[in-house]
This record gives structure tokens, sequence and C-alpha cells, in this order.
């Protein structure tokens, strides 16, 4: 028997919440800050096209949160699924498979994004001044840390399937600040300047993927998850529901990714200054954005087990409770950012005209955080009880579908800044469409709950 068992079954609701979603938070908010750190440190060599550099890559090193989000969140949410339904052997098979097929596919990834590394850095906007740059920070960032950064998150997102919510943010939380006392040593003290700051963050992915794997060996005794090749499996339908469930989020941070690369080819065609505060004025953003994801993936174990074992007077509960908190610290989060935008861009970067477009970039993009929390609640939701249609619709309307038109119509229209507005409206818009397909859900489990039904039909549906 799992020991968080009582957590997802008889803890308080608002308890069992915040148990799962503030060390969650924490170590997102941790992660969040280390990759800022990158373009800190950076920033402080005082040279933009080397920030630029870091902007560029961005989206290629995003490529591998996706994958991580394609198996980890998919694992994560069929295991917590086979938690409530008592299928314990289908749960070890879910999370075997979805450690060793993360971590072959990242490891074709890294050799295949530095083999073609001379066709694709252009393609993503790198000019005379910014291709070495992006090239050293491909090597050590992407190259040779695609394994340890996929399998570190991977790690977390199953580790917090079982209720293990403060051991998951934990690795991350370490990691993290070993890559933030790693940065300074290898760009500024070593001299490595940007590959510093790559070789910083893969050293500390390694880290924390053998504190995951220590864990899992330390609890083999009470724990469903394993590494152990013997139960790895293409039966019992596990790769079809793990990849469908966790393709959302994948689409997600791959349609950002195109978003990214297509938003800095815009902003290239100003200056690299523009792409440098665009950089910086995103990574600010990602502290909101890390704290929606926080909320929203922490509560996905909660939600998953009761919708499976039925109970789903506790499931709504706890959706609402999420519900009431992330809006509240995204209010808050959009208020900080509103009114210090230019003390916070000041702060990573010595160079006017970068200050000047990541304040006003700044300013722009971080009116969307309540937006962005009500629509990763719902993907979420939609995910932990086995929606495939649902969230991939919201994903790819979020990120590609509409953002990337706007960006394109708003460039026309007022230039440089109107870039920076497709984000709000692209968030906004793909908030309404979210609630308009979370309601007619809500309504169908008020409805069997009333009656007392308990809805296998609705757990067929969501298969």
């Amino acid at each position: 028997m799992n020991e968080n068992q009582e957590l997802f079954e008889k803890m308080p609701v608002p308890k069992a919440v915040i148990s799962l979603v503030v060390p969650t938070v924490i170590s997102q908010l941790i992660t969040v800050i280390y990759n800022m750190a990158d373009t800190f440190f950076i920033g402080q060599i005082g040279d933009p096209n080397q920030v630029a550099a870091v902007s560029l890559c961005m989206p290629l090193f995003l490529l591998l949160t996706g994958m991580a989000n394609l198996f980890g969140i998919g694992g994560s949410s069929l295991i917590s699924r086979s938690l409530g339904e008592g299928n314990l052997e289908k749960a070890k098979r879910v999370s075997v498979f979805s450690i060793w097929t993360s971590g072959i596919a990242a490891f074709l990834y890294g050799a295949l994004v530095f083999a073609f590394r001379g066709y694709i850095l252009p393609a993503v906007g790198a000019n005379e001044a910014t291709y070495d740059f992006c090239g050293r920070y491909l090597l050590w960032a992407v190259g040779i840390g695609a394994v340890p950064t996929v399998l570190s998150a991977a790690f977390s997102h199953l580790v917090r399937a079982e209720g293990y919510s403060r051991q998951a943010s934990f690795g991350m939380a370490m990691g993290g600040i070993l890559n933030i006392i790693l940065d300074p040593i290898f760009i500024s003290l070593f001299g490595f300047e940007i590959a510093g700051a790559a070789i910083a963050t893969m050293l500390s992915n390694v880290a924390a993927t053998l504190y995951f794997m220590v864990l899992i060996l330390r609890k083999r005794k009470t724990t469903v998850l394993s590494f152990h090749p013997q139960f790895y499996t293409l039966r019992m339908r596990i790769p079809f529901e793990v990849l469908l469930v966790g393709l959302p989020s994948c689409v997600m941070n791959l349609m950002g990714v195109f978003s990214n690369i297509f938003m800095n080819r815009l902003m290239v065609s100003y200056c690299n200054e523009a792409v440098a505060g665009i950089g910086i004025a995103k990574k600010i953003d990602m502290l909101a954005f890390a704290i929606a994801t926080g909320m929203s993936q922490g509560v996905l174990p909660l939600i998953g087990y009761n919708y499976s074992s039925k109970n789903f007077k506790r499931m709504m509960s706890a959706v609402k409770t999420t519900f009431i908190y992330s809006l509240a610290l995204a209010l808050i989060s959009t208020f900080f950012l509103l009114t210090c935008a230019g003390p916070i861009v000041r702060a990573f970067i010595d160079d006017p005209l970068t200050i000047e477009y990541g304040s006003l970039f700044q300013r722009i993009i971080c009116v969307t955080c309540p937006c962005v929390s009500v629509s990763m609640i719902i993907i979420t939701l939609f995910q932990a009880v086995g929606k495939k249609l649902q969230p991939l619709i919201l994903s790819l309307l979020r990120k590609g579908i509409l953002d990337i038109p706007a960006m394109l119509l708003m460039n026309l229209w007022i230039g440089v800044n109107g870039i920076a507005w497709a984000t709000p409206i692209a968030d906004c818009t793909s908030m309404f469409i979210a609630i308009g397909l979370f309601i007619p859900f809500w309504k169908e489990l008020k409805q069997d709950l009333i009656l007392g039904i308990p809805s296998s039909d609705n757990i067929l549906r969501s298969r």
C-alpha cells in the first residue's frame, strides 16, 4: 500500500492541496531562477550578443522540457489513476516505460541537434554576431546535457505521482541551487562565459538525476516506481495512454519553441538589443508561469487518484481550491512584475537600449498571468482524468495557432511592441476557450454526483 494513501483519500482537501502544490511551486520557481541565472550572469559580461545567443538557444533547450513533460506528465497521470484503481503492477510498468523511453529519446534529440547545428542555428535566428556563442551553449546544454535534463524533470513528475511532492521538489530545487552556485564559477572565475552557463546547467541536471535514482532505490520496498528494464513493456496500452495524455504538455512546449523562434526572428529584424530585451522579459515572466505550472502539476495526482477511485466530490473540491489559490497568486505576480519592470530588467544587464526594450516587453507580457493560471489548471484537470482532445486543443491554441498570427498582424500594425502584445492576446483568448470546454465537463460531474452515479461511463469516455 502506498504510504501517501491518506493524503489522497482522507486528508482535508485544502491541506492536501497545499502539501502537494507548495513544494511543487517552490521547485518550479527555483528552476526558473536558475534559468534566469544564466541570463543574469552572462548579462554581467555586458555583451548583448551573448544574452541574445542564450535567447536564441532557449527554444532548442525548451524542447527537452517538452520531452520530459510528454513522458513525465503522461506517466504521472497514468500512475496516479492506476493507484486509484489499485493496479500496482501497471503503475510500476508505467514508470519503467516512461524513464527508459524518455532517456533514449533525449539522447537521440541531443545528438541530432548538435550534429545539424549548422542548419538549425541559422533557422532559429543566429547571425554572424551570435552564431559562435550559440554553438558553444548548444554543445553543453543540449548536445551533452539532453539526457540528464530530460530524466531529472521526468523523474520529478513520476515521483510526485505517488504523493512524494516534497522529495520531487527537493530534487529539482537542489539542481537549481547547484546551477546558481556553479554559474559564476564557470562563467566568470574560469572565464568560459556563455559555455560556462551551459556546463553549469548540465552538471546540475546530472546531480538531480542521480538524486532521484538514489531516492527510488532507497524506497524500492514501498514505491511502485522502478527503472529496472525487466518491467519495461509496450503492452497494457501503456505507450498509448502515456503519450496521448502527455502530448498536450509536450505540444505546448513544442509550439512554445516555434513561437519563440518566430518571435526572435521578428525581433532580430530590428536589432539584437530587442532580442536580448524580449529574452530577459520572457525569463522574468517565467516566474509567474512557474507558479501556475507548479499549482496545476502539484495537484494532478490528487485529481487523477480521486477520479479513478470515483470520489468526485473530493476531486471537485481539490479543483476549486486550486483555482482560488492559483488565481490569487497570479494577481499578486502581475502587480509585482508590472510595477517593478525597470529595476528587474536593469539587474540583468547594463545596456540602456536593452533595458528600454526589456522593461516595456515585461509590462506587456505580465498582464497575462491570471489568464495563464486559469488555462493551466483546466488543461491539467483534463490530463489528470485521462482526457486527450481537450488539453491538446488548448495547448495548440495557446502557443502557435493564436500567437503566431497575432505576432504577424501586430508587427505590421504597431511594429516591435506589437510582437510582444501577441502574447496577452493569445493567452486571454485561449483562457475563454478553456472555460468553454471546462463548463460542460464540470456540469457532467456535478450531475453524476447529484444522481449518485459512480460514473464508470466517464472513465470510459476519457479513454
